[in-house]
């Protein structure tokens, strides 16, 4: 396209008289939906407005094809989607279509964490969601590549593509290459340990300064298997993202050429007909479980799994993660509980290599399809494996012979709440409960060095309602780690943690302490009991003086009385069914959908 004052000189001007025009052409079958945006006498002012920006009648003519970015200036982990963009659409249009491209926003977790920031990243998701459907119905577009790479823009994108389910992708524009110090690899998660090794006194400010420095060397999204990579995983399992293209690093020169085979395949997609509801169901919803629990994924899956099952019509229930999590070994040796990056596991095969080793103990359904025509089994089959790679261990030896997470129930958290299990976390725990209603309350407790082995920190009013937002616990998790405090204190939160989190650290905790659950009666020097065996979490406190803290408990007021965080709070549900905008506080019955044919109503226009 070219863009300028001109004079417009189409092919439909080289005669004059009854010269042929574009509105008598037929209809591109692809054009499923825009043909009502573009098509016929009535659609003039359409195409004259489309024109205007460059738009051709041949362009016109052709399926448009969104292309969905989340480019932003905040953070590295986005910051090569305008490049990766225009390889996307070179994919398109050699397919036969025309892209349209535009933006959605990201909220950087890393560079957010630990400030008042950090409560916009889940409402961030919501929004993502809702933006990009808003552009697809609004356009009328017929098919759709979403970009993307901070943590929600991932989970936001699989969202939107459940709610249109229009012929679409995810591409994930790829993980960050991991930063040295003294050779040793580091993480973004390495400064934040940093901090806290440097307000313990064991590393100078001139060594935590060196440490920042070198974290993070380019684009790319935080590289272990925190939350952008796991959901990355996730996209790949659950078929909505082509076969070893999420994996390649977001500076490898290969990465372009990705980028162009995922336009192409997403013209393959329109022309069939091929829609997101054609490929994930409950079989593959488990299947991105298992992958979450054999790479020590990061417990923010739960939420965004429970969400997407929401928006696709599907039965998920929290406790059917510890179900899979239990049966599932952990076999890829993944920061943050183990030693390599993302970028490491795609230097030793990828993520086909975890798929072939679950198939082996049939922890997968073989049989799920893909967008890129493959089936799961046929994935596995055709991976290649680095000779000499430890990344990725064998089922038959693997590093835990349980998944990473584990799903609790008790007296503090009748609904449940979720504990990472990734690294080599404590089973059991019995301490006295240091309470605060804020992170930032705690982590100033941290930093000033309050905290002692054997707590159980609390966390509360953190939720999705209370914060609002339910931002993750990084800045306090990782101080506690770099205080040497790791091993030996707990952590239980109705907020969420990082992907980058480790230590015996429960999140999720649900109901939360703004709609009165009974972490909002914990007391300071309370007894609580962790037994991860019995799945359990529990407080030692009689049940007569609970009855008293409760009936004199009142709700605090919320945080924000207007704007977006304060409409979050109103509509969103518990952390239990994923945190879900749908003005409900209890789990909604799954939608129902219809068979995804071509004579049925468009899920665009109604009609």
């Amino acid at each position: 396209m070219a863009v300028g004052r001109r004079t417009y000189t189409g092919p439909d001007m080289a005669t004059s008289g009854s010269r042929p025009l574009p509105y008598d052409r037929p209809t591109d079958p692809g054009k499923r939906h825009s043909h009502a945006l573009t098509d016929g006498p009535d659609r003039a002012a359409a195409r004259a407005m489309l024109k205007a920006i460059g738009f051709t009648d041949d362009d016109l003519a052709r399926p448009l094809v969104g292309v969905a970015t989340s480019w932003i200036e905040t953070m590295p982990c986005n910051f090569n989607q305008r490049r990766l963009a225009e390889f996307v659409k070179e994919g398109i249009r050699a397919g036969g279509g025309t892209p349209m491209e535009f933006n959605t926003i990201a909220i950087s977790d890393g560079v957010s964490m630990g400030s008042e920031g950090m409560k916009a990243s889940l409402v961030s998701r919501e929004v993502i969601a809702d933006s990009i459907e808003l552009v697809v119905r609004g356009h009328l577009l017929d098919g759709l590549v979403c970009l993307v790479g901070c943590d929600k823009t991932i989970p936001g994108a699989g969202m939107a593509l459940a709610r249109l389910d229009v012929p679409g992708l995810v591409l994930y524009n790829g993980t960050i290459y991991p930063g040295t110090y003294k050779g040793r690899d580091l993480t973004v998660v390495s400064v934040f340990e940093a901090i806290g090794a440097y307000r313990a006194g064991t590393i100078s400010l001139e060594e935590l300064y060196d440490i920042e420095s070198a974290a993070c060397p380019g684009a790319g999204a935080c590289g272990g298997q925190y939350t952008a990579n796991t959901m990355s995983m996730v996209m790949e399992f659950l078929g909505l993202s082509p076969g070893g293209l999420n994996g390649i690093p977001a500076e490898d020169p290969t990465k372009d050429d990705a980028a162009r085979r995922a336009g192409e395949l997403a013209m393959t997609l329109v022309r069939h007909d091929i829609r997101p509801s054609h490929l994930v169901t409950r079989a593959s919803l488990e299947n991105a479980i298992a992958a979450i629990a054999a790479t020590g994924g990061s417990t923010n899956g739960v939420l965004h799994l429970l969400a997407l099952a929401h928006e696709f019509g599907l039965p998920l229930a929290l406790d059917d993660f510890d179900t899979i999590a239990a049966r599932t070994p952990i076999v890829a040796d993944l920061h943050p509980g183990g030693r390599f990056t993302a970028a490491h596991l795609y230097d030793a095969g990828g993520v086909s290599l975890v798929m072939r080793e679950l198939l082996k103990r049939d922890l997968l359904d073989g049989g799920q399809k893909t967008v890129d025509g493959r089936t799961i089994a046929k994935i596995a089959a055709a991976a290649s494996e680095t000779p000499g790679q430890q990344v990725v261990h064998s089922i038959d030896d693997p590093l835990k012979p349980t998944g990473g997470l584990a799903i609790l129930h008790g007296s503090l958290a009748p609904d449940g709440c979720v504990v990472k299990l990734a690294g080599h976390e404590r089973l059991h725990h019995r301490g006295p409960a240091r309470v605060f209603d804020s992170e930032t309350e705690c982590f100033d407790a941290v930093k000033n060095r309050r905290i002692h082995e054997g707590d159980v920190v609390v966390i509360r009013y953190e939720g999705p309602v209370g914060g609002p937002g339910m931002q993750e616990m990084l800045s306090v998790t990782a101080a506690l780690v770099g205080e040497g405090l790791g091993g030996s204190v707990a952590l239980l939160t109705d907020g969420r943690f990082s992907g980058g989190t480790h230590g015996l650290m429960i999140g999720h905790v649900a109901p939360e302490a703004a709609l009165g659950g009974p972490i909002a009666v914990v007391e300071e020097g309370d007894e609580i009991v962790i037994d991860v065996e019995a799945r359990r979490l529990d407080l030692a406190v009689d049940d007569a003086v609970l009855a008293e803290r409760r009936a004199r408990w009142q709700a605090p007021p919320p945080r924000y009385g207007g704007g977006v965080m304060a409409k979050y709070a109103a509509l969103v549900s518990s952390a239990s069914d994923g945190a879900v905008t749908t003005g409900q506080r209890m789990a909604a019955a799954p939608r129902a959908r219809g068979v995804s044919v071509v004579s049925e109503p468009s899920p665009i226009t109604g009609g």
